[in-house]
């Protein structure tokens, strides 16, 4: 029986830092009122939204919270979201994505190691002003970004 030889994966250590968390949230002002108010954490605002998000923000869809050391969490408003267990203890029922920074010249590369394992893509590559990103899902159907800034 010949063994299926596996693709090469990413240079260890090429995955930067996590860039953002994307929460979907059923109440968009308790959430707000959370992450801003009880955990303190700064709400972007104005010019410090990321361009591809103001439509979203203005419209009272997305808001976008950053922590000290720099991790964005976006809330994303879903307010007729279910989760598939009404149990807040139970993983992954209202996260949206996972976002993993990486160097723009290892972009591609990231994308076609994607490809090559066979990894399901949900959507992408995506091209912003703010950057590339490709939406993928992990063995458990949790949905994970690895983005770059612009050259």
């Amino acid at each position: 029986m010949e063994l299926k030889k596996k693709a090469q994966g990413l240079p260890k250590n090429c995955l930067e830092r996590v860039h953002h968390f994307a929460l979907n949230v059923k109440d968009m002002a308790a959430s707000r009122h959370f992450y801003g108010e009880i955990l303190g954490l700064h709400e972007l605002r104005g010019d410090e939204v990321p361009t591809t998000l103001k439509d979203l923000v203005a419209a009272g869809k997305v808001a976008n919270f950053i922590t000290p050391d720099g991790l964005v969490i976006d809330l994303f408003g879903e307010p007729n979201l279910l989760p598939p267990n009404s149990d807040p203890k139970q993983q992954y029922t209202r996260a949206n994505h996972l976002a993993f920074h990486i160097a723009a010249n290892l972009f591609d590369e990231a994308v076609e190691v994607l490809k090559k394992n066979q990894v399901m893509i949900d959507h992408g590559p995506v091209s912003r002003p703010t950057g590339q990103g490709i939406y993928f899902y992990d063995p458990d159907g949790f949905m994970l970004e690895i983005r770059c800034d612009p050259n």
